[in-house]
């Protein structure tokens, strides 16, 4: 039986680190589940894998979409299923390693089958957000999917609206296509969690968009100035740098303090989410040995 380890975990807790020396210990490829490092042009921002470390295990699904094109975890899906096939020919075991909590779902879980939303509705919502702002779109969507709205994330705006072009495109509910039944998979599935106590973890998080400014997370962000309506680039790191060349952030110092805040932030969201899930085994990120041993016993 062909295996799938998922290494999860916060941003910035080190499953990258991890993930190097698991694939290299069990000659498995590695398939990213972020679903922003899967564009091109934002390495650094998005923490994605280096040339060096692709040239020690290869990667999948990083620095493969153009920003301008739409993506989501119901075509990821799609992707990672076809290409499973052909990487089990030659491994016994693939990693999928990432912290974007629905990409991990669509793959462990499966997706419902959400149908593609009309252009024209898609841009009714969106000039609805442009003109009057997420809050907006929130109490449409409180309208149409009371349910809905009581479990989504409302800060994440991506979420918010596709629920409401959903809604908007069936003339129901989005929540009433949310089966949440489990998919069937002809390979076995072992997920390893990766955390930190919490004061660890945050200096983690500090010293990595740290380490990101010096190697050229402005200058990336400014290059890029001109594209920041894209939903691509709707994230932590270029959100804030955006905002301080529109002048709303007084100075580079306060917009670094402000990803920090966020990117802390949104690792607690995705410890939130993932502790739902009793079937993850957690390891500190360094215990490699101790994820082997684990592997190793359920393999």
């Amino acid at each position: 039986m062909k295996h799938l380890v998922v290494l999860l975990g916060p941003t910035g807790v080190g499953k990258t680190h991890a993930s190097i020396q698991l694939a290299q210990t069990y000659n498995a490829p590695i398939l990213s589940a972020d679903s922003r490092q899967l564009f091109k042009g934002i390495e650094i921002g998005t923490a994605a894998a280096t040339k060096e470390e692709k040239d020690l295990v290869p990667h999948y699904f990083v620095g493969t979409k153009e920003l301008d094109e739409t993506y989501s975890a119901g075509a990821y899906e799609e992707d990672v299923l076809a290409l499973l096939p052909t990487l089990f020919q030659t491994h016994d075991i693939v990693l999928l390693v990432g912290g974007s909590m629905m990409y991990i779902d669509a793959i462990c879980k499966g997706m419902d089958d959400i149908p593609e939303v009309d252009q024209s509705i898609r841009q009714n919502v969106h000039k609805l957000y442009q003109e009057n702002g997420l809050e907006s779109v929130r109490e449409l969507l409180l309208k149409l999917d009371p349910a809905y709205y009581s479990t989504v994330d409302l800060k994440n705006t991506q979420r918010v609206m596709h629920a409401v072009e959903v809604s908007l495109m069936i003339g129901k509910p989005y929540s009433s296509l949310l089966t949440k039944k489990t998919a069937n998979r002809n390979f076995t599935i072992t997920k390893i969690g990766f955390n930190l106590p919490r004061e660890e973890l945050y200096q983690r998080i500090n010293m990595r968009v740290e380490q990101m400014f010096e190697k050229g997370l402005v200058e990336e962000a400014q290059n890029l100035y001109t594209k920041k309506e894209l939903n691509s680039l709707n994230t932590v790191g270029y959100k804030e740098i955006f905002d301080y060349i529109d002048g709303i952030y007084p100075s580079i110092e306060i917009a670094k303090e402000k990803i920090k805040q966020h990117s802390r932030n949104y690792a607690k969201r995705q410890l939130t989410w993932f502790r739902k899930d009793k079937s993850i085994v957690w390891f500190h990120p360094d215990d490699v040995d101790g994820c082997i041993k684990h592997i190793n016993a359920c393999l």
